[in-house]
């Protein structure tokens, strides 16, 4: 066991113990991908798959059993969401990028994630890309890492190249106040790509910029901040203050991601 207490926590030991359950969730939605990847339509008009719902399952019960102690915010625990946030907790989104993984012949843009709050910042967080064999694990102080082919590899941000730095955009949710942010900067190279990936591209080096206006919730965000955050990149809200989380409803504002420089 880890740890139950907030003290006794160690944030590495924490998410390297997280990655074979991640993977076993992985491994299921990819069953489900691969046979049924239908969906339901949620109360909130977002769509819920089958593979949401059986990854969630194994994510919580291995939570509970690594850390007992420590408050679970997930999404499709919707009693979890009327809940005041402790000064540690979970955020866990089982199937992040839902709209990309019922796409026909989607590119794999979906995620499993788990972020961990302290004090309204966090501070651990994977996130894994079962379609694409990508595991990005990292905790403040420790760094962040990828996995893929069964090689692990440290990652950092990057200073932008000198022809202009890389944006990452939704591939699903994109607005036209990105699209002016982006014009108004001159930043014609961007990537579209669902879900948590865009933290990671950034924390890996492969992109400089995030620009979000549209809605988000923080199971949406937390995991692949903490990732970017540990490779040493920056998130802030729209007004260039802190980005803190457990926020009421746990619901974001506007926020810019970025990389180096």
């Amino acid at each position: 066991m880890v740890g139950q207490e907030q003290s006794q926590i160690d944030d590495s030991a924490l998410v390297k113990a997280l990655i074979a359950p991640v993977q076993h969730a992985g491994r299921v939605i990819m069953d489900f991908y691969q046979t049924d990847p239908s969906a339901e339509t949620k109360a909130d008009g977002s769509p819920v798959t089958k593979a949401d719902q059986a990854a969630e399952a194994i994510l919580l019960a291995e939570v509970a059993a690594l850390a007992p102690s420590i408050q679970v915010i997930s999404e499709e625990n919707a009693a979890s969401h009327n809940l005041v946030a402790s000064q540690e907790f979970f955020l866990v989104d089982p199937l992040d990028g839902t709209k990309e993984f019922i796409k026909p012949r989607g590119d794999g843009a979906f995620t499993v994630n788990i972020g961990l709050i302290r004090n309204g910042e966090p501070v651990m967080g994977i996130v894994f890309a079962p379609a694409l064999d990508r595991l990005f694990f990292g905790s403040l102080g420790n760094g962040a890492f990828e996995i893929s082919g069964g090689i692990c590899r440290q990652i950092y941000v990057r200073m932008p190249p000198a022809d202009g730095p890389v944006a990452v955009a939704s591939a699903s949710h994109r607005d036209a106040q990105t699209n002016q942010w982006l014009e108004m900067r001159g930043i014609t190279n961007s990537i579209a790509i669902g879900s948590s990936l865009k933290f990671c591209l950034i924390a890996a080096g492969e992109a400089d910029l995030y620009p979000r206006y549209g809605p988000t919730m923080e199971w949406d965000t937390a995991a692949g901040d903490a990732v970017l955050r540990a490779a040493g990149g920056r998130i802030t809200a729209e007004d260039g203050k802190p980005f803190f989380y457990g926020k009421a409803g746990y619901r974001n504002q506007p926020f810019f991601a970025a990389g180096g420089g």
